[in-house]
């Protein structure tokens, strides 16, 4: 079965732009002049703008047209973000986009909670046990790149530091503020999957519709076996994030 008009067109253009026909900054053809060239209603070249203007592809202002967006750059995510520098305010994230402590900025809100049954599994504890929930917006440069949200056991926190927002952000993470409690991390483990984004999701991350997003959960282990903080999900533009890890062999 033919592909309908607008899926082939939009596939056409695609391809242009990912081989440098089209330059990022340069100008698509008008709406009339691609109905000609295709032979097809300006209707049909609407759907396929728009489709590549939900992938991020594109992007259309007033008297300017509609021009080839520029690509964001690629992140690679490795296993030794979670390594702390010393002397050097950082995160994970900052890590992860390669910014310094002032082009970093952080969005949250706080909130205490009872366990799901889905955090009950992966905190490994009972339903209904108190948590602090704390949701993220990570920016850099004003520009939102991630989010998440991450719960720590009510009974850790209560009364810390760690449970009140006001010291957002934290040099070096939730393995710091966990440390100035007593808890010492052991292990942390993650966990991929990838999909289309929320309305939500997109909305934050100032996305559109059709642009993948990574989605991780993430658990700190602390040294007696304990999971002492999940976040979940940990949600990323997918088409330019880079999940890379080294596998010893011993």
């Amino acid at each position: 079965m033919e592909r309908p008009g607008y899926l082939r067109i939009a596939s056409d253009l695609r391809e242009r732009i990912s081989s440098g026909e089209y330059g990022i900054g340069d100008q698509i053809p008008t709406l009339p002049v691609l109905s000609e060239h295709y032979g097809v209603s300006e209707t049909t070249i609407r759907n396929a703008l728009a489709l590549l203007r939900n992938e991020g592809l594109i992007e259309t202002r007033a008297r300017a047209g509609t021009r080839v967006r520029e690509s964001p750059p690629i992140r690679r995510l490795t296993a030794d973000r979670y390594r702390n520098k010393a002397g050097v305010p950082s995160t994970p994230f900052t890590r992860d986009q390669r910014i310094g402590w002032s082009e970093y900025r952080l969005d949250k809100k706080f909130e205490r909670v009872e366990a799901t049954p889905e955090l009950a599994s992966l905190f490994e504890c009972e339903v209904g046990e108190p948590l602090l929930a704390r949701h993220f917006v990570f920016f850099d440069n004003d520009q939102p790149h991630q989010m998440s949200t991450s719960y720590l056991r009510w009974s850790d926190v209560e009364g810390t530091p760690v449970a009140d927002s006001i010291h957002e952000p934290w040099p070096g993470g939730t393995r710091a503020q966990l440390a100035t409690i007593g808890i010492r991390v052991a292990l942390i483990k993650e966990a991929f999957t990838c999909g289309m984004p929320t309305e939500h999701e997109a909305k934050t991350l100032k996305i559109g519709s059709g642009v993948p997003v990574l989605r991780y959960t993430r658990r700190h282990v602390a040294q007696d076996g304990r999971v002492v903080e999940v976040a979940s999900p940990i949600v990323r533009r997918g088409d330019t994030t880079i999940v890379e890890f080294d596998i010893p062999l011993g």
